[in-house]
């Protein structure tokens, strides 16, 4: 993965050119970003320039994550084969894994492991290995660089393990920390970063590589580049399959139309606890990916309340669902509302709190915040 391959990001790509032409790398960077923005691409590629040049037999070994000096951290899980799970007893996998998919998520990740209904973490056992391949002098190159991926994984016992070495690495160590969101890393680790944020993707320039890649038609390549929403690997899967967004389409239809006829139909609580039910089966990640779709489906018919219906890009007349009609109950007096229940949602997903009952208070929530009546402009 070289600077060439990275999709947008055009600015970033010409500092870092520069910062490493200078002599002027900083030895501890974070890269945040949402999933599918490049943070993980960014970080290969500005690792290649930095270890390589523009040495071939050197970029080779990069593009193969082969080459001795560069070094991966990321979130493990336990296994069927393993027990005591780090990073290292991955490396095969995550090989194959971003051949595949380097724009990927943690969700693609885990699932690519078939462990999608587990929870990733970077644990001491990373930090404890890490520590002993610093001490180490690099083999080829100049430096040995570090990639840390989701960052925000770190049990605080990994990230008090680091900090020092954070702090003051070796002259010859560079690190590179990737994360979705800076607010869910140690303070102590952020203040030891120089951070770079990491911006979606642009519309066109989606567009032109699904154009260039697939020989997707303007008017096809343009709907999934909106859809996409700034992700590259979002724009991949709704070019592929989508089977995902179809089954997130289908969960929620059948939310805000047990939501909506609740006042009316006494069986509504029922339906909302066999839903909530439903969603706890999910892994986390896929739980936290639907509530992303979800906050996405009632912007979209916000915008089309208020007649921006071409900045609305879901097609939901697959699953016999006109969204026109959900778009006059979302409106000023309480989206901010339901945005707040949901990102709610989120928040405690990511801390393990119990999903049923998460799902649950959601979906009696909005049967109330649905209704609720828009307020006249004073």
């Amino acid at each position: 993965m070289n600077f060439d391959n990275i999709i947008g990001q055009d600015f970033l790509k010409a500092h870092f050119k520069r910062i490493i032409a200078q002599n002027r790398v900083p030895h501890t960077q974070l890269f945040v970003g949402e999933e599918g923005t490049g943070t993980l691409p960014l970080a290969l590629a500005f690792a290649e320039e930095l270890l390589c040049g523009g040495n071939e037999n050197c970029q080779q070994k990069v593009r193969k994550l082969i080459h001795p000096d560069l070094h991966f951290v990321y979130p493990t899980v336990t296994t069927d084969r393993i027990k005591k799970p780090e990073s290292d007893a991955f490396l095969p996998q995550w090989r194959d894994f971003l051949k595949e998919k380097p724009y990927g998520s943690l969700y693609d990740w885990l699932s690519f492991l078939d462990v999608a209904n587990k929870q990733g973490l970077i644990r001491v056992s990373d930090a404890e290995q890490l520590l002993k391949k610093i001490a180490v002098k690099p083999y080829e190159a100049a430096y040995k660089v570090i990639i840390i991926w989701q960052a925000e994984k770190m049990n605080n016992e990994t990230a008090n393990k680091l900090l020092k070495i954070l702090e003051e690495p070796p002259e010859d160590t560079k690190f590179i920390l990737t994360a979705q969101k800076s607010d869910d890393i140690l303070p102590t680790i952020l203040s030891r970063c120089q951070i770079h944020h990491i911006k979606p993707i642009p519309i066109d320039d989606i567009k032109q590589e699904l154009i260039n890649k697939y020989n997707f038609t303007t008017e096809k390549a343009l709907k999934i580049a909106h859809q996409a929403n700034g992700s590259w690997q979002r724009a991949l899967d709704l070019a592929g399959n989508g089977e995902t967004d179809d089954e997130f389409q289908k969960l929620f239809i059948e939310w805000v139309r047990v939501a909506f006829s609740a006042k009316k139909d006494k069986q509504a609580i029922r339906k909302l606890i066999s839903w909530s039910e439903k969603l706890a089966t999910m892994g986390r990640e896929m739980q936290k990916k639907f509530l992303e779709f979800a906050l996405e489906s009632f912007r979209q018919a916000l915008m089309i309340n208020y007649q921006s219906a071409e900045l609305a890009y879901y097609d939901f007349s697959k699953n016999k669902f006109d969204i026109n009609k959900l778009a006059p109950f979302i409106h000023s007096g309480n989206i901010e509302a339901i945005y707040q229940s949901v990102t709610d949602a989120q928040y405690h997903i990511e801390r393990n709190a119990n999903p049923k009952l998460i799902f649950l208070n959601l979906s009696i929530g909005l049967t109330k915040l649905i209704h609720q009546k828009e307020k006249p402009l004073s």
